[in-house]
């Protein structure tokens, strides 16, 4: 299980980058994010967490993109303080934005908005997330968000009825276990069909024996060769998207 979130800092060479805590507000409710700036000119990366909230996982991810040269945004979905523990609440909580489409594509561009504020560069921004949080980002690719890149580890991949991808405007990468059983292989098919008779550029790698959420550190379903291999196709496509020339952790 995750913790909560905590205030972190991390490393990159000789230069402590501190996160914080930010309260933003969208269409009247409070939310909490997490931004982490390595400078005002690097590349964005707005990352989504999954159905926990977001907590140290996110967190720690933010940390290994800011090592890398990125400034990052986690943003908060759920509100602020709203961090469920029970799987009951975290359906609950996902369940109520995925029958409410408009407000999640609204949560979604207002974090991206708040991440402009902070001094996210939003002409140079790659949006990423796991599980839920994936579903969450290709929901803003469908609804035409402007980014470089949309990325998703182990996320929802079903295209729901009345979208589509006309309206996407950047390469989708998607990262997916082999051995998931709550998001299947047909789903990974059905969504590479539709991307190709939809044009639109796209990258899709399976992992032999990797469940679903292969990638949370600790947990039982943590996969760490997937993990390793799905962060290098992550950052390198990051580095082609943004322009950005790194050296993986």
């Amino acid at each position: 299980m995750k913790r909560p979130l905590l205030l972190a800092l991390s490393v990159m060479s000789s230069a402590v980058i501190a996160g914080e805590d930010v309260v933003y507000s969208v269409n009247g409710e409070n939310y909490q994010g997490y931004w982490s700036e390595v400078s005002e000119d690097a590349p964005l990366v707005l990352l989504v967490h999954d159905w926990d909230g977001l907590t140290d996982y996110e967190v720690k991810r933010a940390e290994m993109l800011n090592q890398q040269g990125y400034n990052v945004f986690a943003v908060d979905l759920f509100g602020q303080g709203v961090r469920p523990t029970e799987v009951k609440d975290k359906k609950q909580h996902t369940g109520e934005l995925y029958k409410d489409r408009a407000k999640l594509q609204s949560l979604m561009s207002g974090s991206l908005a708040q991440a402009g504020e902070l001094g996210g560069n939003l002409d140079n921004v790659v949006v990423m997330g796991y599980c839920f949080g994936g579903a969450a980002v290709l929901e803003s690719a469908r609804a035409g968000m402007n980014a470089k890149g949309f990325v998703t580890f182990h996320g929802g991949l079903t295209t729901p009825e009345g979208q589509d991808y006309t309206k996407t405007k950047a390469p989708i990468l998607v990262l997916h276990g082999t051995a998931d059983t709550a998001i299947t292989m047909q789903h990974f098919a059905d969504l590479a069909v539709e991307l190709e008779q939809t044009g639109v550029q796209h990258e899709m790698i399976t992992y032999s024996g990797a469940p679903h959420a292969f990638t949370v550190f600790g947990s039982n379903r943590y996969h760490k060769e997937a993990d390793r291999k799905s962060w290098q196709s992550f950052n390198e496509f990051l580095g082609i998207q943004t322009g950005q020339t790194m050296t993986i952790q």
